[in-house]
Formats: structure tokens, sequence, C-alpha cells
């Protein structure tokens, strides 16, 4: 296992100084197919577009034939879906300004030259490139997949522009559909008709041993293939972070970065991942080379065409991997499942009967491995959407129907954690609508608290429109500020309202 110094991601992360990245790409769904139909949550907003998908369902056999001396005519079909993807930072600069100049003209009292306090018309806008990616189209409407680090910049902030480069010499202008960090997913879409694209194949039937071939825009070097076999599934590396949704695909394909983005195709030419990251202490390829699978990007790529957003299914429980000596402990035969060290009261698991010290066994049928592939499934599903869960108890099997939770909103209370600082009660920054709405004064800076549900503990004290200016002393700005100086216990905030300063005592369990 790779320390988190080795994990590379294929281009922005391993070559910033070559300006390079990587990517990958993906489709979508058939309306009759319903292992791969996940319906839209509906938002009460105007009708948003729907993406067609070519999917080929079924699985690669043993060639029968003789040797195979050449993959050309599949490569020939599948290479003209797969783009470079380029990416660019606007700034606006003022040219010729010289910091060193204006602080000499203050040392002598000399007045500020016209580059310290300059015109619109004097500002000029520069294009910094950003990095070099791949893609793959996966419709003919121009909907493209590829990584959400190839269009981020260090910043983490969506980069200004995206020029995709066909395989035939074309080169198209193109904007961000939707993100998703937790999966490294983006979409991105051209306005360009009758495109080349791939067919998405189902990534759940792969085998180790399997054929595959890595499409991409190495290095920035132009499109490259490489050949190497699936060389494990459901691979948990750390890249994405404690929050990340991590079930990659290995493969020994060389990957570098440049490939992030681009296709991971089958013998047969069909789609079945999204070349993302490698494992290296060089930087280069070694042989551990990872991709997204296709049915994961597939689902994160429908939800952000159709709804714009990212909305994962939520269990409420605390899960583990299980141990031999676990197993042994509940008197299970197998390692495989995932055991429940909590299931929290008033969610949905503990509200339809799931217990801690259940071992969840199974969703809908298909046999769970491990905790990680408990909440791929649960976080593929949409709220709402009713799941039957296997689980084990005092070696009997039980079976719960469970009617899923929001991640981003657990208890109902329509603040997403995108915004919560405590349970119920979202923040935003302030600007200058906000200042106006509350009458906030010019100089006082902090989180607007913007919304407080009346069910939330906290709504005795805090209302819509205060301002937290400090927490525990510290001064807040940011929403990441306000969640790292909150402590368990009696945590003192300083509050303005109303032309009023005053301090708040909050209590954090």
């Amino acid at each position: 296992m790779a320390s988190k110094s080795e994990l590379k991601f294929a281009p922005l992360l391993v070559f910033a100084a070559l300006g390079v990245a990587a990517g990958y790409g993906v489709h979508a769904v058939l309306a009759n197919d319903e292992k791969f139909a996940q319906p839209a949550a509906s938002t009460g907003q105007t009708e948003r577009p729907t993406a067609n998908f070519s999917i080929d369902t079924s699985p690669i056999v043993e060639s029968a034939g003789g040797p195979i001396v050449s993959h050309a005519d599949v490569l020939e079909q599948a290479i003209p879906s797969v783009v470079s993807v380029y990416t660019a930072r606007i700034v606006r600069v003022v040219p010729y300004y010289n910091p060193m100049e204006e602080l000499w003209r203050r040392f002598y009292g000399l007045p500020p030259s016209r580059q310290s306090n300059p015109r619109e018309e004097d500002i000029e806008e520069r294009r910094l490139p950003e990095g070099v990616g791949s893609g793959v189209i996966v419709s003919t409407d121009g909907y493209i997949l590829t990584n959400n680090h190839v269009v981020t910049d260090k910043r983490g902030e969506s980069v200004d522009e995206i020029l995709v480069k066909l395989s035939d010499g074309r080169e198209l202008v193109a904007e961000i559909v939707g993100k998703d960090p937790k999966t490294d997913v983006a979409v991105l879409k051209v306005e360009v008709d009758e495109l080349p694209h791939m067919t998405l194949a189902d990534s759940d039937l792969i085998r180790v041993g399997d054929v595959v071939f890595a499409i991409g825009n190495p290095l920035g070097v132009g499109q490259t293939v490489t050949r190497g076999i699936v060389s494990a599934t459901g691979r948990t590396v750390g890249a994405l972070g404690n929050q990340g949704y991590e079930n990659f695909i290995q493969t020994d394909a060389s990957i570098n970065p440049g490939n992030s983005g681009g296709a991971l195709i089958d013998a047969r030419g069909r789609l079945i991942g999204m070349n993302t990251l490698i494992i290296s202490q060089s930087g280069g390829n070694i042989g551990l080379g990872f991709a997204v699978p296709i049915n994961l990007a597939r689902t994160i790529m429908v939800s952000l065409i159709e709804t714009g957003t990212i909305r994962r299914g939520f269990l409420g429980v605390k899960i583990d991997d299980l141990t031999s000596d676990m197993a042994e402990a509940f008197n299970l035969d197998t390692t495989n499942g995932a055991l429940v060290q909590a299931a929290e009261e008033n969610l949905p698991a503990a509200m339809a009967g799931i217990k801690r010290g259940d071992v969840i066994t199974a969703i809908d049928g298909k046999s769970i491995k491990n905790a990680s592939d408990l909440r791929i499934i649960i976080g593929q599903r949409t709220p709402g959407s009713s799941v039957k869960i296997t689980a084990v108890r005092d070696g009997e099997e039980r079976e719960f129907d469970v009617i899923l939770g929001d991640l981003d909103d657990p208890y109902g209370t329509g603040i997403s954690t995108a915004e919560s600082l405590l349970e119920g009660v979202a923040v935003r920054p302030l600007d200058g609508k906000s200042r106006e709405e509350y009458s906030v004064s010019p100089g006082v800076d902090g989180l607007l608290v913007a919304e407080v549900d009346p069910r939330s503990q906290h709504s005795r004290g805090l209302r819509a429109g205060m301002v937290i200016v400090e927490i525990n002393d510290r001064p807040v700005r940011t929403l990441r500020d306000a969640r790292e100086l909150l402590r368990k216990g009696a945590n003192r905030l300083w509050i303005y309202e109303r032309g009023e300063n005053g301090y708040l005592v909050i209590r954090i369990q």
C-alpha cells in the first residue's frame, strides 16, 4: 500500500510543473434497463436536459478463434470518441505595475502612479494555461465525461476556459455541466451534434485478466493508446479523502499525467472506466493505474445532467469492515459484509429496525463485500428510494425495508451540509445583498446566519440575520474557519445583530 505521498493523480497533481493533467470518460442510461435507471429527484425547477447513451451490457467471453495479431479495428472505432482537454484561467492585470515603485513614491511623498489606481480600460485580461487532460464523448449531442481535477485549478475552483480537441483536429469550446469532487467526475458539454461517441459497458461484469486499453493524451504528446489487463477491481487507495467514493478499477495499462479523464476500454471497444490516477514514487507509470468504473461515473453524470446536483442516499449508520476475529465473534463464516457499529436514532436505518451489532450482507439481493462497498451502493441510490437490506443478527438472517434519507440533509431540515455549520443552522459569507437586507455595518465581517430550522436545538439562541464574528475569540470568515474553531462542549460566539454585539454560548455534544 503506497503512502499518501505516493498517490499521484495522473495529471495535475503529479506533473504540475509540466502543466499536464489527466481525466476520464462516461455515458448514461437506457430507460428500459432497470439496473442502470436512476430516477432523478424532482427539483420543481425548469425541466433539465437528458442524455441518451449507448450501453452494451453483455459480458466479455474468451475468444475461441486463432491468435489475435492486431486490435486496430476495435481501436479505430473507439479513438474518435476520446478528446484532449486544455484548460486555462483568466487573470486581470495592470500592465507595468511595479509595487516597489509605489513603495518609493509613498516614502518620498509623491502621488501614486496611475497603475496603483487603474481605470477599467487600463486593466488587461491574460490567459494562463492551467493544464492538459483527456475526456470521452458519450453522447452524439456533445456530453463529455472527464475528471473533476482536470477542470479544477490549484485553488479548487473551476477553470475559466476549456477547449477540447477532437481526433479529427477540430477544436471546440466546452462548458462545465457539473462536477463531483467526491468521485472525481465532471461532465462537459459542447454545442455540436452528430459527434462520435463511445458505447458503455457494464463495469460490474469485468474480471481480473480482461484485456483493456487506455486512451488519452499523456504528457500532452498527443492521443496515445496503451494495452494491459484488469489487475484488480474495487480498489480503495485514499486518494479522494475520507469523504470520497472510491471503487477503482486497477490496471497495468500505462497511464501517465495527461491521461486523466481518458477512456479505459475493453476488447470490444466499450467504455468500462475513466483513467484517473496512478501510484508512483517517481511520478511516472509503474503499472499501478486506477480508473473510475463506468457504472459509478454514469450515475453521477446522469444526475448532473438531469438535475444539476448530486443527491446521495443515506442510511444513518456507522460501519466497519469485518476482520477474521470479528467474524468469529459474531458467529459468521466469512468476513464479507459491513458491521454496524452504531445506528443513529431517527435516521433511516434505525427507523427500519437495524441495530448496533447487525452485519449487513446484501442490498436488494446484491452481496456486500465490505463497508466501502456498502457506502458506494447506498451513495448511488437517490434519497427517498426504498432498499431491502439483508443483515445477520444473532446468527439469523433478517431483512429490513429502508427508505433512504438524503446525505446532504439527513434530518430533513432543508439545509444542505454544504451550508450547515450546526444541525439545522445554515450560514454563508456576507455579501452586499445580505448586508443591505439585514442592515449589517460595513465594518462588520463574519458569517451570516442564513437559516435556522425551528426544530434545531440551537434555534433558541441563533436567528437568521445574526453575524458570527468570532468563535472562541478567533475571527471567522469562512465556513471552514467556523467548523475548525468549534469544539465539543461550550463554545463562545461573538455575535453582531441589529447594530449591537454580544456573546452567545452554544453547546456541542
